[in-house]
């Protein structure tokens, strides 16, 4: 049976959907680079991810103030010689975080669009 919407509803109804894959996204986005962070010795760094979500908007940040030179290869301490220096078994690229928001645009946000849509 198909369903039906009143005009009217259309605008409610996509605000939140698009809220839900905010939410859905930026939690996901959370885990990827959760996983993708090198452990270290303390796991501090991989720890440190914080998530804000708000009505339209998700976020992910790290501030430990070694996260820059680790996750980005920039503001590199002297003592690396200027050189990006993470552990060869954790296979960390430079700049993931960003490279992961790009797949998730590619792959999971029309998904996961298509399925929050089929379940309103």
């Amino acid at each position: 049976m198909v369903r039906q919407i009143k005009l009217e509803q259309i605008d409610d109804l996509m605000a939140e959907a698009v809220q839900e894959l905010v939410q859905k996204t930026t939690l996901q986005w959370t885990t990827l680079a959760k996983k993708a962070t090198p452990v270290g010795e303390t796991g501090n760094l991989r720890n440190d991810w914080k998530t804000d979500i708000g009505k339209f908007r998700g976020t992910i940040i790290n501030r430990m103030e070694y996260a820059e030179p680790v996750i980005y290869g920039t503001s590199l301490p002297p003592s690396w010689g200027g050189r990006f220096r993470t552990s060869p078994k954790n296979n960390t690229i430079k700049g993931f975080p960003e490279l992961q928001a790009k797949q998730l645009t590619v792959s999971y946000i029309p998904r996961e669009l298509k399925r929050i849509i089929r379940s309103k």
